[in-house]
């Protein structure tokens, strides 16, 4: 071996073992900031209910100025495009509060696209076609309830919840779906859960243990809002997150009534002050603002082609959907221009595509109904249907 070779043998080796410290290195960064659970700030914003019966002092508590004041003095409530980078924190200036109508940011949405599918609405609504029935959901659907709680293969209902589970096929039988159709008296009933209580990212549980904890008649995979730092995340009244999307986003509010927007048409005044009880970013909407069908998609083929579905359907205030349809075996799965054609058919106004593929689980009474691909996966999150639970 010449010395020219041995000079270079030592250099080559030590080149070799700073690449394997470095890839190691690489590796035990990935697995602290995107694979090992990891508590995240939160908003920590509470959405004061309405509908709650209320004290004369907690009355004059719900202002809503003096609410987000409370829990966050510093927190600037911008209202610009997600695109001028929205939100800010810090601000000297006082918090104002402007009650504005749902109809204000319609159209202020834009068609961007993501791994998630972005925003296809058109953002266009007559006014008129928006209108709901002011009825209180509590003084709606009575001939759906019971006096006391029954319990069947494929239904429960109770003096403040009814559900009717069905399992359904559509073209031609190549397509399986769980169809979950629901009546509730109180929004409360309509909760989220999230993976070991704790927000933040790489938590996660089983839909079926969430389900357990919470007492859920049914129950399904949520938006995996902890697999991204990206979007709205509200969760029985708290909002934890409200970051720039592309994204379509879908609220649930206290009166019942549900909206999909594009990511940009939500800020956290119109979200407090309009009582939102939940609030989801996954995508995309699966109807148009007017409840028309949707045919085109700002999202990927990959997205949009056949795959295992979660979604939620909305007809008016106190009446939903759930849906999962099964993919990658017997069922071939459904693309999002069949969903939405499917959640027209069934008569929503509103619909909403959650997370898909392996995490696509329904959970009713405590056992999951459908064949989930691979087996199906944890999740972050997860949307339950439970009983009323007693306010102290």
């Amino acid at each position: 071996m010449t010395t020219d070779m041995k000079k270079r043998h030592p250099v080559l080796r030590n080149l070799l073992i700073d690449v394997f410290l470095a890839g190691i290195a690489l590796v035990i960064f990935a697995l602290f900031h995107h694979v090992l659970p990891r508590k995240q700030e939160s908003v920590g914003i509470v959405i004061p209910n309405p509908y709650e019966v209320q004290t004369e002092e907690s009355k004059k508590e719900a202002d809503l100025s003096s609410t987000i004041a409370e829990f966050h003095p510093t927190l600037m409530l911008a209202t610009a495009d997600i695109t001028e980078g929205a939100w800010a924190s810090g601000s000297e200036q006082p918090i104002q509060m402007a009650a504005r109508g749902r109809n204000n940011n319609r159209n202020n949405g834009r068609n961007g696209m993501n791994s998630k599918g972005g925003s296809a609405l058109s953002g266009a609504e007559d006014d008129e076609s928006s209108e709901e029935d002011e009825t209180p959901i509590r003084d709606k659907f009575a001939e759906q309830y019971t006096d006391e709680v029954v319990v069947s293969e494929n239904s429960y209902t109770s003096p403040n919840v009814s559900i009717t589970v069905s399992e359904e096929t559509t073209a031609g039988g190549r397509i399986t779906y769980y169809l979950a159709d629901i009546y509730i008296r109180d929004i409360t009933v309509f909760r989220t859960a999230i993976a070991k209580n704790t927000y933040g990212s790489g938590y996660r549980d089983s839909i079926e243990n969430m389900a357990a904890l919470n007492r859920a008649m049914i129950a399904i995979n949520g938006d995996y809002y902890g697999n991204t730092n990206e979007g709205v995340v509200i969760r029985n009244g708290v909002i934890y997150r409200a970051n720039p999307t592309d994204c379509d986003v879908c609220v649930l509010y206290y009166d019942g009534s549900m909206r999909v927007m594009p990511g940009s048409a939500f800020t956290i005044e119109d979200a407090v002050a309009e009582g939102a009880w939940q609030a989801w970013t996954f995508g995309p909407a699966l109807l148009n603002t007017d409840g028309s069908v949707l045919t085109n998609f700002s999202s990927t083929g990959r997205i949009i082609s056949a795959n295992p579905r979660t979604a939620i359907g909305y007809y008016e205030p106190g009446h939903y959907c759930m849906v999962v349809v099964d993919g990658r075996g017997e069922s071939e799965g459904i693309t999002l221009p069949q969903l939405s054609q499917l959640f027209a058919d069934l008569g929503c106004k509103a619909a909403y595509n959650l997370d898909g593929g392996n995490s696509s689980i329904m959970v009713w009474q405590d056992e999951i109904i459908n064949q989930p691909s691979g087996g199906g996966r944890e999740s972050s999150d997860a949307l339950l249907i439970t009983e009323v639970q007693s306010y102290e």
